[in-house]
């Protein structure tokens, strides 16, 4: 039985010829192999430790988590999609929501471990029926409207619990990860975030010790003094031991706020997979399914335990574009890694120590950049919201997700914010879609341009002048 874990060693196994690239099933010498997922480990770090924190879930938890949902997304595809998979930042509005509600953590994840399911079911029919089905049901101009509500969704948290805590700090930040993001290129522009909160961090350090502590919300309404950084919890930690789990709890109210982040995750998925195999040169198509399947079986081995949800990284895809090399043996190293890291409190308590006004410079630029990949989808897929039939349901229903406006159905039971709005773009859609006059029925193009460009800083070329893929 093949289960991709066995590689062939390419070329000399040192550096890979001009043009040449190593493929999934090949693998440079293995201190290089474990170089390269260091390297991936450190490209996902800035996202994919942020999530956890966000969602008040243990960023140690995570990590180990992300190393295990890796081996089982390696495992159910065959080696044939080389990928890391990280906690999904898709689910931090649902977290925020879910917790303003009254939820607490075993909510949080009860709901997020009902999206996994979903998500898996979703991955069986693609598999069954073909990507079709999916984009029946949720053709671009529902899914770019979607993923835009819920990136968008999340401006109140950084308005109103980060940025109050440290607002200069904040300002710094932003400007700094911007430039990184702009102005740096190869692996260096691939891990700018992580670059950002190591200088939010030192920042943060000097001014506690030129200005002392400063007086502003610590996550409430009240100002207080507080140091902006809080080193306490990593003296306190143990160099070596578990993380912390829970049981989910399973709340009908959550889990419809979280459910309408499957089409985020389906979006992102088929992205991935569009990538990959436009880059290594071999059609993936057939492993969508597949890819889809893994990410919801992983996602609910995760939350079952207490952990975050997982889905597959850009970032990591822009490294595999840099180094061009796509072998999974890296992410097998890249897997231990995380599982190590995950078993070191101490690690953890330095993740969640994150001052408050560096994830206010931080999540500015990535609650929008998750809100703009929505954009991304309508212009890769060439939507025209010119058409009625188009602009009306996703007008609305961004407005309902990005305002917070609610639906009372009974004392007991509302629909607000990111749910309700999903619901007014895929049921307005469909509903207008059978009523429309037949000039404003155009065919949809299929989801399979994806949702993230990855771009060297060389206008789209690699080094040797040749269009990098983009999915």
């Amino acid at each position: 039985m093949n289960l991709g874990v066995r590689w062939t060693l390419h070329g000399d196994g040192r550096t890979p010829a001009p043009g040449a690239v190593v493929r999934p099933d090949e693998r440079l010498s293995w201190p290089r192999t474990v170089g390269l997922g260091a390297q991936h480990v450190v490209a996902m770090f800035g996202a994919s430790f942020v999530a956890p924190v966000l969602m008040g879930l243990d960023p140690n938890l995570a990590i180990m988590m992300s190393g295990v949902a890796t081996v089982i997304f390696l495992l159910a595809t065959r080696g044939a999609v080389p990928s890391y998979l990280g906690c999904s930042l898709s689910f931090v509005g649902v977290a925020a929501t879910i917790r303003a509600s009254g939820g607490d953590s075993a909510t949080v994840t009860g709901a997020v471990l009902a999206v996994g399911v979903v998500l898996f079911l979703a991955g069986l029919a693609v598999r069954r029926f073909g990507a079709r089905i999916i984009h029946a049901a949720m053709p671009p101009v529902v899914t770019g409207a979607v993923v835009m509500l819920i990136g968008f969704n999340l401006a109140p948290v950084t308005a109103s619990t980060y940025w109050p805590q440290d607002q200069w700090t904040a300002l710094l930040v932003m400007l700094f990860t911007g430039l990184a993001v702009v102005c740096l290129r190869g692996f260096w522009s691939r891990v700018a975030i992580f670059l950002g909160l190591v200088f939010g961090y030192a920042v943060s350090w000097l001014s506690d010790l030129a200005l002392g502590k400063i007086h502003s919300p610590l996550g409430g309404p009240e100002a207080v003094d507080h140091w902006r950084l809080d080193l306490s919890g990593v003296a306190r930690a143990d160099w070596i031991g578990l993380p912390s789990f829970h049981a989910p709890a399973f709340e009908w109210s959550a889990i419809l706020v979280a459910l309408p982040v499957v089409i985020a995750l389906v979006a992102e998925n088929a992205g991935h997979v569009k990538a990959v195999g436009e880059m290594t040169g071999e059609p993936l198509d057939d492993k969508l399914g597949t890819a889809i399947a893994a990410d919801g079986a992983a996602s609910i081995l995760s939350t079952a335990v207490g952990g975050p949800p997982n889905t597959t990284y850009s970032e990591n895809i822009g490294v595999m574009a840099a180094t061009r090399v796509y072998s999974t043996a890296a992410y097998w190293t890249a897997a231990g890694f995380a599982l190590l890291f995950g078993l070191c409190p101490k690690f953890g308590a330095v993740v969640a120590a994150i001052p408050g006004g560096v994830l206010g410079g931080i999540t500015v630029i990535l609650y929008g950049m998750i809100g703009l990949l929505g954009a991304q989808i309508w212009i890769n897929s060439g939507v025209d919201l010119r058409n009625p039939l188009n602009l009306v349901p996703a007008a609305a229903g961004i407005i309902i997700g990005v305002g917070g406006v609610s639906l009372k159905i009974s004392d007991n039971f509302e629909l607000g914010g990111i749910a309700l709005g999903t619901i007014v773009v895929i049921t307005g859609y469909h509903v207008l879609r059978a009523f429309a006059p037949a000039h404003l029925k155009e065919q949809q193009p299929l989801l399979d341009a994806g949702t993230s460009a990855y771009d060297d800083g060389n206008g789209g070329r690699d080094d040797d002048g040749q269009p990098v893929a983009r999915s």
